[in-house]
């Protein structure tokens, strides 16, 4: 996987640089690395051992910012670097610096940072469990057309409406920054990026906007990486996201009393923020609702219309994101295959309350490590990944 996306990077970009990062994996990333940067003065191996190679993706990037600036020294035009993150198992497009270096971005000095879209490499994979049977496997296809879907038109629209609020979100895959807006955040924070956030990418943006720089989404060129077929490591990877979004509550404040902030670009903020907190409520109200009716629900029954409405208008907006995504993506899938993967995103949708949950009781208990998701290439025997806090 490493040789396979440095090779890729170097043949799509051949003046850029890649840095790759071994947390002291043992799928060999640092040998295959050395063997590589032997060849290629392009190519750069980051090394981090345990402990510290066990306490987040935000220390990992920031070791990697640490070896650039030394490689760079002083007398490099800081102005004119950019730094692009990409997964192990992330692939971008080779028009990607073409579209993220045009006037809509940084050809606009105030960019700071821009996000590409996201794409699911194996949405057509016919069998994403090489194991598994028949049933296993078409629900492991589901799963990952739904992410596909999720990140192809849902977070992608999303995107489009917080360019419009100027509270566009980086991403952990395909995000660029600007060097010298991560030598800013540096200078204020200590680092770039945070330590012990859980959505290290997320509050980076967060910081370029309360530094006054300018975050952007570009949606005509993505990264593709690999969908999770399994849902153990698929709700592991949710949870971790929907705590990181709890966690980012503390910077509600900074956030409203800040002059780079428009007010439709807090009230978006907030609403992220507070997400998960709005999905664990909806779900406790539930509860009381189900419990009520089931004791004696005469008002409750006499309240049926409010109860349609309010059905109506969480179901549909998700029955409609299929069509469009069979329309924008899969053109040669059948209207009513469009219909039905709106629907199972309404079905998908429900484990956001699952997550919800999760990330809030682990807040509760004080855990707050951070946890890689596997890759689909790593057994579930292979050792742990990284440690639980």
């Amino acid at each position: 996987m490493v040789a396979t996306t440095v090779t890729r990077l170097r043949t799509d970009f051949p003046a850029g640089h890649v840095w790759v990062i071994d947390d002291a994996s043992d799928d060999l990333t640092a040998p295959i690395t050395t063997a590589l940067a032997g060849r290629d003065p392009h190519v750069h191996l980051v090394s981090r051992h345990r402990p510290d190679a066990r306490v987040g993706k935000g220390a990992a990037l920031n070791a990697a910012y640490a070896e650039l600036n030394a490689h760079l020294g002083d007398a490099a035009d800081r102005s004119r670097v950019v730094v692009c993150v990409v997964d192990a198992d992330g692939q971008l497009s080779p028009d990607a610096l073409a579209h993220v270096s045009g006037p809509d971005a940084f050809g606009d000095p105030d960019t700071g940072g821009v996000q590409i879209g996201v794409r699911m490499r194996n949405v057509e994979d016919e069998r994403p469990l090489e194991h598994g049977g028949r049933l296993a496997n078409a629900y492991a296809r589901l799963l990952i057309r739904m992410q596909d879907a999720e990140f192809a038109v849902s977070n992608t629209g999303m995107q489009l409406l917080r360019r419009r609020t100027g509270s566009v979100g980086l991403g952990g895959n395909g995000q660029f920054t600007r060097l010298t807006a991560l030598d800013r955040i540096a200078a204020a924070e200590r680092r770039p990026w945070q330590h012990d956030a859980l959505l290290e990418d997320y509050e980076l943006g967060l910081h370029m906007r309360l530094a006054g720089y300018r975050v952007t989404h570009v949606a005509d060129t993505w990264v593709t990486q690999e969908a999770l077929p399994y849902t153990r490591r698929f709700l592991t990877q949710r949870t971790r996201w929907a705590q990181g979004n709890i966690a980012c509550v503390r910077y509600a404040g900074r956030i409203v009393s800040s002059r780079h902030y428009r007010a439709r670009g807090v009230l978006e903020s907030l609403y992220t923020f507070f997400q998960p907190i709005a999905h664990l409520a909806t779900l406790l109200l539930t509860v009381a609702m189900t419990a009520a009716l089931l004791v004696g629900g005469g008002v409750l029954l006499a309240a049926w219309p409010l109860a349609l409405a309010l059905a109506v208008a969480s179901i549909v907006p998700f029955l409609l994101w299929g069509p469009v995504y069979r329309r924008e993506f899969a053109p040669d899938r059948s209207r009513l295959k469009g219909l039905l993967w709106g629907f199972a995103l309404w079905l998908y949708a429900y484990h956001l309350f699952i997550v919800s949950t999760r990330g809030f009781v682990r807040l509760l208990r004080g855990r707050t490590g951070w946890a890689k998701t596997r890759r689909n290439a790593e057994s579930s025997h292979s050792g742990p990944v990284a440690a639980e806090a």
